[in-house]
């Protein structure tokens, strides 16, 4: 198969979207695939091989907030666009935004089958508000989602069973969601490696994820300042992001005995950091999985996770004692002194973790995600997709406004035979 992945953020690696995006284009070209990226151009137009840029879109106003959440969007060339979907099998979507609907549009008056991916939770859009607590701006928003791109989309890739329960608690029943974790590769296991000298006899606490307020790792901080065992605890956090000056001033503020470690890591400190982490700390209050968290039990990390509505991480709990009580530092605290005291569950878990992991291998995922496309590939043939079954009649007008353009500009000459 030809597979075009629209992301507008694939120039962007600090996010895990964009880890995933590039994660599944490789493992889809080791079975066989061609598979082209569309995004954001990086610095200087040096794209790497297999990856197609557009120019960065500078959002008026709200810039520096979307840059500074790790996002960037793209300025939408339509002609372009046109020209790299009209010669692919089918076209797969990450975000639900302009630059992925207008690929939508033109792939389905072309007859390209197309499916999308549901990666942003609204909690990941009004918590930059402070509303991500508030049910009405949420709903607003799947509402949004849904009526602007994935009401025209029959085959929906969910990394977990949580948002696949959201999207159906949401009225998007003419979707077909397809649980499919976003997997882990083979290079996240067990070691033999040693702590760092100045950490020897420290408990490690680790926490792996973007420093910004969702991810709560200042309850992190708290639990440990207040712990009895605050001064042979060391916390790592591995990420960037907004909050890391507002992190190093609460731990101090605090009391947090060891300084606070930050670390932006390449893949095998990562791994290393894994390894020697005495337990691993998830502490969002919202994320569609957690993928880092995925990759610290497979290195055998003993994870304790927050219990959090909308955090589908909590479903890799194997003992009570992994979960703690959303937002409570308290509870946590509990929970980290449970395992400093009791050491031997703590290793008989991390056995369990490390053989629970290899059930989110990659290869297995790239796999399922592979039956995914080839199933919307025939639907188009057998006529069964959505736009055939449900033609809707603002599509039908998005379209001949992006097919004028085209036609002005010389792309193509006349307007679609499904657009008159």
């Amino acid at each position: 198969m030809k597979i075009l992945f629209v992301l507008e953020c694939a120039n962007l690696l600090n996010n895990g979207t964009t880890a995933t995006c590039l994660r599944f284009a490789e493992e889809l070209r080791k079975k066989g695939h061609e598979v082209v990226l569309l995004g954001c151009s990086y610095p200087e137009d040096k794209n790497p091989r297999n990856y197609i840029g557009f120019e960065h879109y500078k959002f008026p106003i709200f810039e520096g907030l979307i840059k500074e959440e790790g996002f960037n969007f793209v300025k939408v060339d339509d002609g372009k666009l046109y020209e790299l979907v009209k010669n692919a099998d089918v076209v797969h979507l990450f975000l639900p935004f302009k630059f992925s609907n207008h690929a939508r549009l033109i792939a389905q008056t072309l007859g390209v089958p197309v499916t999308a991916a549901f990666h942003l939770q609204p909690q990941n859009v009004t918590q930059a508000l402070k509303l991500d607590h508030f049910t009405v701006p949420n709903n607003i928003l799947y509402g949004a989602f849904r009526t602007y791109i994935y009401k025209s989309i029959k085959h929906v890739h969910c990394p977990s069973q949580m948002i696949a329960d959201e999207l159906k608690a949401h009225h998007y029943s003419m979707c077909k969601t397809h649980v499919i974790s976003n997997g882990i590769t083979s290079y996240f296991h067990p070691i033999n490696v040693e702590k760092p000298k100045e950490l020897k006899d420290k408990f490690v606490v680790t926490m792996v994820g973007r420093l910004s307020g969702e991810k709560r790792q200042d309850l992190i901080i708290k639990a440990i300042a207040k712990s009895k065992y605050n001064d042979k605890i060391q916390l790592i956090l591995c990420g960037q992001g907004p909050k890391k000056e507002k992190y190093e001033r609460l731990a101090k503020k605090v009391g947090l005995a060891n300084p606070l470690i930050h670390k932006f890591c390449k893949q095998d400190e990562l791994r290393d950091i894994l390894n020697y982490t005495d337990l691993y700390v998830h502490a969002s209050d919202f994320e569609i999985e957690g993928i880092g968290c995925i990759e610290a039990f497979a290195c055998g990390a003993v994870p304790v996770i927050s219990n959090a509505r909308y955090a589908a991480t909590k479903d890799f709990s194997l003992s009570p004692n992994c979960i703690f009580q959303h937002g409570s530092y308290k509870s946590l605290q509990e929970r980290i002194e449970y395992f400093f005291e009791h050491d031997e569950e703590r290793k008989s878990l991390s056995e369990k973790y490390v053989e629970l992991a290899k059930s989110y291998a990659l290869p297995i995922m790239v796999s399922k995600m592979e039956k995914m496309l080839e199933e919307a590939i025939k639907d188009v043939k057998n006529k069964e997709d959505l736009p055939t079954l449900y033609p809707r009649r603002s599509d039908k007008w998005k379209a001949r406004h992006i097919y004028k353009r085209l036609i002005k500009e010389g792309v193509v000459n006349e307007m679609p035979e499904v657009l008159k």
